[in-house]
């Protein structure tokens, strides 16, 4: 933690390989998140460098090296919203709209590779800020209240938007898997 903090501080005075030690340790977290929402790689990587940039010019807010994962998944957040909104990523499509996969005889392993596709079509089909709660929660692995201070909504929404989003996906995959799901 010592190591982070100095480095922090080295960048904060303009140290320019100390920020660019910052950049290398958060890129892949800041890439993922940005991915896993946005399903492409270009918009993915050029969302990364954007915020990269805003905070290159608004380091001086930086308090920690908390305060920093913070701030990046903040802004990597409203940045994902904000560009699927502006280019319309996705397709608008309902979960219901979705072409069902036959059913399958056994049980499916969990490292099921068909299957973790299909989770992945079902997420990627939640609306905007349902779809970011459901990723920041089972992908960067956040607590509910964290999620809230990141989005700056209640923590009760953010409960709402997963309970919601994981039965409607649960719904649907059950219906994929023929009822194996409980």
């Amino acid at each position: 933690m010592q190591r982070a903090e100095e480095t922090l501080r080295k960048a904060a005075r303009g140290d320019e390989s100390a920020f660019a030690d910052i950049v290398r340790e958060h890129q892949a977290m800041i890439f993922s998140l940005a991915h896993h929402f946005l399903h492409d790689r270009a918009l993915a990587e050029e969302l990364a460098q954007e915020v990269f940039l805003e905070l290159y010019q608004n380091f001086a807010a930086i308090q920690s090296p908390v305060h920093l994962k913070f701030w990046l998944r903040k802004v990597t957040s409203h940045r994902c919203i904000d560009l699927a909104r502006r280019h319309q990523t996705r397709p608008q499509v309902s979960l219901d709209a979705l072409p069902e996969i036959e059913e399958l005889e056994d049980s499916p392993p969990l490292s099921d590779p068909m299957l973790s596709r299909r989770l992945e079509q079902l997420v990627s089909a939640l609306p905007e800020t349902p779809r970011l709660i459901v990723i920041l929660r089972y992908q960067e692995d956040l607590e509910p209240m964290e999620i809230a201070e990141v989005l700056e909504m209640p923590v009760n929404t953010v409960k709402s938007h997963l309970r919601r989003s994981l039965a409607l996906l649960r719904e649907k995959l059950n219906r994929c898997l023929g009822g194996v799901l409980v």
